[in-house]
């Protein structure tokens, strides 16, 4: 089988598709409104596919088949959090985001506790993207290089060179149709990739099902028999600290996913923008939910290809099978048994996930960047082109800021020595924030005394203290060690302190100045 010329035609003329049809699809952007919501009036459908495709990362392609593989169905009771945290979301969140006809999801700390509040929302979603895409980027480039590796493409190149190759290849075609198209662009090629990524795994799914020389009760006795049908674990024999450090206690899962996806999609701008496009209460609350719904079942899929991975190379071990990681069994499969052409298309696969959550990012990052700090200081009497001229201005500069971001992560992740997990690196970033950025949220909706004083001061002192607290990338620099906690419970941590600084501040100012 292999990779072969038709296969590569094939990724080309994906390529270029998508950067065709994504201008295309925006139509004539007349107004920042226009680049950045999409004039307010888009479909709640397409903004649930877009949710659904931003969250979705070439790692989700390839890494929760590789979960499965090697242990059980247990990372599902994540997701069961992240329908309740959505749930949440629309409920509280929302209604205060689309009354007040908001732009981005930092203009609400501006009304409750001034512009300052806002620009220090808005500068740590934009630091923490800036790290975050810049992790994600380079990951995009892991998988592309595992199955090139395997079918023998770029031989004689570096592994340096190949990943820098794809990294470029996606932000050069992503910045193209996001800058031209803005949001619209962005959803609406969302919707298209998802179909494409989700078809390629159908695929793959397929063939390797009519390959398995077995009925499918037989699979389903063997998988039962294997512990590969474990969805629960309820922390049976566990001590309390063995408890809190297992992320995959349901308790633990349910509870730290649920406040994870508060902070994720109730907080940050990447997720609240397409919600504010479209432009009313219900259909963004119906976007939200559903959009966790799907997900999970998503996830399921995924897990699944695993199982069934499982039984095609019956349980064979990383040695047995010549691999380096568990993480490569999904791409080994690609490249071994895909017909020609196909592997082309499970390739353009890969790429759609990346693009979808990259140019998300883009785009995010521009709104928050016009609308939260240069607006304020320099916009006064900007009209509507000149508004969208900076708009597509910052929207080049971030592409090319991500990009150089993704460069320094390829360099640090290969250079000699260990260095931390791809996924562990990404989640401790957004850990380090979410946390901070959910706790001044709940501080401004449930708290009427706390000022913006108590909300700067609580807001740092998580940022800071989760720095110390949790045991992640940057605790390797730090003096002291960090908690032995599950990670999805690093944002609730985070959120506490925020609202307990905040809020213990404000007691001590009004019970020393005596009100």
């Amino acid at each position: 089988m292999g990779f072969t010329v038709i296969d590569g035609i094939i990724i080309i003329l994906y390529l270029v598709a998508v950067a065709v049809f994504g201008i295309w699809s925006a139509g004539v952007q007349r107004s920042s409104t226009d680049y950045f919501l999409g004039g307010r009036n888009m479909p709640w459908w397409a903004i649930l596919f877009s949710v659904i495709a931003t969250e979705t990362s070439t790692l989700t392609f390839i890494s929760i088949p590789a979960v499965a593989y090697g242990s059980n169905l247990t990372f599902l009771q994540l997701t069961f959090g992240y329908i309740l945290g959505r749930i949440i979301v629309a409920i509280w969140f929302l209604p205060a985001y689309v009354k007040g006809e908001m732009t981005t999801a930092y203009q609400f700390l501006e009304e409750r506790f001034g512009a300052d509040m806002r620009k220090a929302a808005s500068s740590t979603f934009i630091i923490t993207r800036l790290l975050a895409d810049g992790v994600r980027l380079f990951a995009t480039a892991i998988p592309l290089a595992i199955i090139f590796r395997f079918a023998g493409v770029f031989d004689g190149w570096g592994d340096g060179s190949v990943y820098l190759l794809a990294i470029s290849i996606i932000a050069g075609v992503t910045l193209v149709y996001t800058f031209f198209g803005g949001i619209k662009a962005v959803i609406w090629m969302d919707v298209v990739q998802m179909v494409v990524y989700i078809g390629g795994a159908m695929f793959a799914l397929l063939l390797m099902l009519g390959k398995i020389p077995l009925g499918m009760p037989e699979i389903f006795a063997g998988l039962h028999e294997a512990g590969k049908f474990q969805l629960f674990n309820w922390g049976g024999g566990l001590t309390f600290r063995e408890f809190m450090a297992d992320p995959y206690v349901f308790w633990i899962a349910l509870f730290g996913g649920a406040v994870f996806s508060i902070a994720s999609h109730g907080t940050d701008q990447l997720i609240v923008q397409r919600l504010l496009a479209t432009g009313d209460l219900k259909s963004s609350q119906k976007a939200l939910v559903w959009s966790g719904i799907v997900a999970s079942a998503q996830f399921a899929f995924f897990l699944f290809i695993g199982l069934m991975l499982f039984v095609f190379y019956g349980g064979a071990d990383l040695i047995e099978l010549d691999l380096r990681t568990t993480d490569e069994i999904f791409a080994k499969f690609i490249v071994d048994n895909m017909p020609v052409g196909v592997a082309g298309l499970i390739i353009a696969s890969l790429f759609a996930a990346a693009m979808s959550s990259l140019s998300s990012s883009l785009n995010a990052l521009a709104s928050s960047t016009t609308y939260d700090l240069l607006k304020p200081v320099y916009g006064q009497e900007w009209d509507q082109k000149k508004e969208l001229w900076v708009s597509r201005l910052t929207t080049i500069f971030w592409g090319a800021v991500i990009t150089g971001s993704a460069f320094l992560f390829t360099w640090l992740q290969l250079a000699e020595g260990e260095q931390p997990a791809v996924v562990e690196l990404g989640l401790g970033i957004a850990s380090y924030t979410y946390g901070g950025l959910l706790g001044v949220f709940v501080l401004g909706r449930m708290f009427e005394k706390p000022d913006k004083t108590d909300a700067m001061v609580g807001f740092f002192s998580g940022l800071i203290a989760l720095l110390f607290m949790v045991e992640g990338a940057l605790q390797q620099f730090l003096p002291g060690e960090g908690l032995t906690i599950a990670w999805p419970l690093y944002t609730l941590a985070g959120a506490v302190i925020v609202v307990g600084v905040a809020v213990g501040l404000n007691l001590l100012r009004s019970y020393f100045s005596g009100k």
